[in-house]
């Protein structure tokens, strides 16, 4: 049996944050801490990012069958060597985790530089493995590349860095205070 079947990124993504929203919304009204004033403007700014990437790195999701499902084996949707390919198009990986090295330290205060860059490459990692996940059940196409996960645990580390230096202002730390916990901040 042949078959092609799309499922739109809103069909998951909005409802999941529908979802996310209702519960924000609860917690905001019994007063619990982290989701009042600032908390949980970052809380909603993490849920949107956390949106934006899957929406890049795993929709719209294509699921193929019969004669429509790709005959290539898994391993060669594998580029393990890393830098062989390595140019521009990196870039974008590199900006879309930027904004997770700066968000992190402010949702968990405990996280230095290091942990940062450390739990930036594991949710890479996470990402690379669904993607290859998606490929071997769905057979859509997603290729696993070791440059994404260097890429995007460069972003990473940068956006730790932009939040460091923005800390060193007087008026962006003011307004970093507000929205993190108090031990957020150096």
């Amino acid at each position: 049996m042949n078959f092609q079947i799309h499922i739109p990124t809103a069909a998951i993504l909005g409802p999941a944050l529908a979802v996310f929203a209702l519960v924000a919304w609860v917690r905001h009204r019994r007063g619990l801490p982290g989701w009042q004033g600032g908390s949980v403007v970052l809380r909603v700014v993490t849920a949107l990012y956390a949106a934006a990437v899957a929406s890049l790195t795993f929709f719209p999701l294509w699921i193929y069958g019969g004669d429509y499902r790709n005959q290539a084996e898994w391993v060669g949707q594998i580029q393990p060597i890393p830098l062989i390919m390595a140019d521009l198009t990196m870039a974008p990986n590199v900006i879309m985790f930027m904004p997770l090295g700066f968000i992190l330290p402010l949702l968990l205060p405990r996280l230095d530089r290091s942990r940062t860059v450390l739990v930036s490459a594991l949710i890479s990692l996470g990402i690379e493995a669904v993607q290859l996940i998606q490929y071997i059940v769905f057979a859509n196409g997603r290729a696993v590349d070791v440059n994404d996960l260097i890429a995007n645990t460069i972003g990473g580390l940068l956006g730790y860095a932009a939040l460091r230096a923005a800390q060193r202002g007087t008026t962006t730390r003011r307004v970093l205070d507000k929205v993190s916990p108090p031990s957020a901040t150096v």
